[in-house]
């Protein structure tokens, strides 16, 4: 198999024309054109069907596309860990995480990561699907549940519960309920039921519900919900790793809770020895053990 032909078929798959794969890859039209044709013939296949607007992979198209994104993975991880410096941090890592964990917790502490290790290039990736990291969709995760598979080495970093908060302002006009019944005075502010989120959120939401909420506010993401807190729309279920980072929220019902939430931090075994995974794992798992101590320290001052 040549494998400058399957670069460019993969180069072709991802750009979905011929053109931009030769902007990509600074070979002519006609070049890219000619490695593809000489690809189908030597497969006995047709890889892409050809229309005015670009290329449409065929059914061995996309297996092929399969196998070359699994090799583009496999050599970027390879690259990835030939870079890894002794003396010192440098390249791109990425990482993925929820949306409210990743903008709300994780990037305003990133400073002191960068403070660190300059050269570091870190893509940030929210969305609450979860990527495959053995198949090197990412590098590291921090998830909201244990990862499942078997070949990621994973460390529990803290466990959540999603809480009522409400600002101090909203609370002085419209009062502060004493009983989950008192709800019924309020507008509720939560991620929607239906959207992809935890567990434990979504039933604590369900729970809520069933108290007579006759004003409803519904966000697909917590960061969402808090700026609607934020501006005094309602009373707000957000995780509790806000309260330090926002004071001004009150806590609203404090026997209220979800069932506690696990965050791990997992990445694949075949990066165990790089030093970009472990200068982050280092940097999160402090950021945690800081976290959890100024929050202990403020509900100690808070009791006292």
């Amino acid at each position: 198999m040549d494998w400058d032909k399957l670069r460019i078929f993969h180069a072709c798959a991802e750009a979905g024309s011929f053109t931009h794969a030769g902007e990509v890859l600074h070979l002519s039209q006609s070049a890219i054109s000619r490695q593809i044709q000489a690809l189908e013939e030597s497969l006995n296949v047709t890889l892409f069907h050809r229309h005015a607007r670009g290329l449409i992979l065929t059914e061995q198209g996309e297996f092929l596309f399969d196998a070359t994104k699994a090799m583009s993975h496999r050599l970027e991880a390879a690259m990835a860990r030939i870079r890894d410096s002794k003396e010192e941090i440098f390249g791109h890592l990425r990482v993925t995480t929820t949306t409210g964990f990743g903008s709300l917790w994780l990037a305003p502490r990133l400073p002191h990561l960068y403070e660190k290790y300059p050269d570091l290039k870190i893509d940030l990736m929210l969305e609450e699907r979860v990527l495959d990291l053995p198949m090197r969709e990412a590098d590291v995760a921090i998830r909201m549940k244990e990862p499942s598979q078997a070949d990621l080495i994973r460390k529990k970093l803290m466990d959540v519960h999603m809480r009522l908060y409400a600002t101090r302002e909203y609370l002085e006009r419209h009062g502060t309920p004493l009983r989950p019944e008192d709800l019924s005075g309020h507008r509720l502010i939560s991620q929607n039921v239906s959207s992809q989120q935890v567990s434990a959120g979504n039933m604590f939401v369900q729970q809520l519900l069933t108290h007579d909420v006759r004003s409803l506010l519904t966000v697909n993401n917590y960061f969402g919900v808090l700026q609607a807190v934020r501006n005094d729309l309602g009373i707000g279920v957000l995780p509790d790793y806000l309260t330090e980072d926002f004071p001004n929220l009150v806590r609203v019902l404090p026997d209220l809770e979800s069932k506690e939430v696990p965050v791990f931090l997992a990445y694949p075994e075949e990066l165990r020895n790089s030093r970009r995974i472990k200068v982050f794992r280092d940097f999160v798992v402090d950021e945690v053990m800081a976290h959890r101590k100024r929050v202990r320290s403020g509900e100690g001052k808070a009791m006292s």
